[in-house]
């Protein structure tokens, strides 16, 4: 292993901080290793690279076979190096020493992400195996990449994320409301700075997605495999961003893209699909409004709409418009949640008749075509699209208030869901359902 012994004896860029340079770290006191690279990107090439590592001789080892990998090389080269190509530097590692390799993998991908994002031209809480952007899920994302020679590239958005995802849903629980906090994703964060930088990296024409939709006439349609439709998600992507995505699933079936995936032996043919929101994933809802938003529960009373008091609740933002389970109270017939009221911080519950309505407001519409055009809405992601119209038939462009009529009555719209408005199978316009 003369590899090894020399990148050991010799390390290469160790303390070394480039000017400038984009630094990503891996490691700490869980493990007791720690590797730190620091890249600087100049002319979409690597002009510069150092690191500094502590705990082991394979972590220091590791993180000098990074840096001698990636000097000189183009960007886009820079990210095609793996743990694979690292281990490979240093002459092959035992099983107990590739962790050193994963490491220094880790921080230089995120060094070269932290790079693209700013100069370049061309949680740890979360379970691994339920999130979709996990540490986990990006190693695995990152192997399949280089397996197939594709450079795979990490940003880093989690002030972005916080400011315009998880703030607005930590506010709008404390104000009583259900929010949808993949819609902001997609239409106002990660999409559009993915564009962006696939802008300055010269791939502008067009970014793919997994997504399950598809693009029609410069309008979103829903998916061809209507259980796994996730145009809902989509509705907010402004008109000039969704016309720079491609969605290649769209026409398939969630069984046919395994199949496909199995027979080029992928290793995602079999993973289970993600099925809560990303930030919650291995936390509970509850547990995550207490620890990031200071909402631990304050009980209040659980009233029927003509005030009469049945029972006590562990705090309004724990309920939604339309829940049945978990009321906790006895009754003759079933309950449903009929509104919650953070100021006076109660539940208001009813029959599924109380429940039930016709006519739907909503706040904050954008319409990409004329009111008319509107003849159902979904209110919710997993429920079906309901016959509808907008009153008064407006102009498209953005509203501060609508009313949707619709043919047949809804059992319960929640405040602050998404209301994605259709024409046909075509999303053409989106709003945020208010207070009744």
């Amino acid at each position: 292993m003369g590899g090894f012994a020399e990148h050991l004896n010799a390390p290469v860029g160790r303390g070394q901080l480039p000017d400038g340079a984009a630094t990503g770290a891996a490691g700490g006191a869980a493990c007791g290793d720690l590797v730190r690279v620091s890249v600087a990107v100049e002319n979409e090439r690597v002009a510069d690279a150092g690191f500094d590592a502590s705990g082991c001789g394979a972590t220091l080892a590791a993180g000098s076979a990074a840096v001698s990998l990636v000097g000189g090389r183009t960007l886009l080269d820079a990210l095609r190096v793996g743990p694979d190509d690292i281990a490979a530097e240093l002459g092959g590692l035992s099983p107990g020493k590739r962790h050193a390799a994963e490491l220094a993998a880790d921080a230089l991908a995120r060094a070269l992400g932290a790079a693209a994002r700013a100069d370049a031209r061309l949680d740890p809480a979360n379970d691994g195996e339920r999130s979709c952007c996990s540490a986990q899920a990006v190693r695995g994302a990152r192997a399949l990449a280089h397996r197939m020679g594709i450079p795979h590239l990490t940003l880093d958005l989690r002030e972005e994320f916080r400011a315009g995802v998880v703030q607005p849903f930590l506010d709008d629980h404390a104000a009583g409301l259900t929010p949808n906090p993949c819609v902001r994703c997609n239409g106002h964060v990660r999409l559009d700075a993915m564009l962006e930088l696939a802008e300055r990296l010269g791939a502008g024409a067009g970014l793919a997605t997994g997504h399950y939709a598809r693009v029609r006439g410069g309008l979103l349609h829903t998916a061809a495999d209507p259980a796994k439709d996730q145009s809902y998600m989509l509705a907010a992507t402004a008109p000039a961003t969704l016309a720079r995505l491609r969605f290649p699933l769209g026409e398939l079936t969630k069984p046919e893209v395994r199949a496909l995936a199995a027979e080029a032996e992928l290793p995602v043919a079999s993973k289970a699909d993600s099925q809560d929101l990303c930030f919650l994933a291995g936390t509970d809802r509850a547990s995550f409004l207490a620890r990031h938003g200071g909402q631990r529960g304050r009980a209040g009373e659980i009233v029927r709409h003509d005030g009469r008091v049945l029972g006590r609740h562990r705090g309004h933002q724990h309920y939604t418009v339309g829940q049945r389970r978990g009321l906790g109270v006895a009754a003759t017939e079933p309950l449903y949640v009929l509104a919650t009221d953070a100021a006076s911080n109660r539940v208001t519950v009813g029959t599924r008749a109380d429940l039930r309505a016709e006519r739907v407001v909503v706040r904050a519409a954008t319409l990409y075509r004329e009111g008319a055009a509107v003849d159902r809405v979904k209110l919710r992601y997993r429920s079906p699209a309901l016959p509808a119209r907008v009153a008064g038939a407006p102009a498209a462009g953005a509203h501060r208030r609508l009313e949707l009529e619709l043919a047949e009555p809804v059992d319960g719209a929640a405040p602050g869901q998404t209301a994605c408005l259709m024409a046909g199978d075509a999303i053409v316009g989106h709003a945020t359902i208010a207070r009744s």
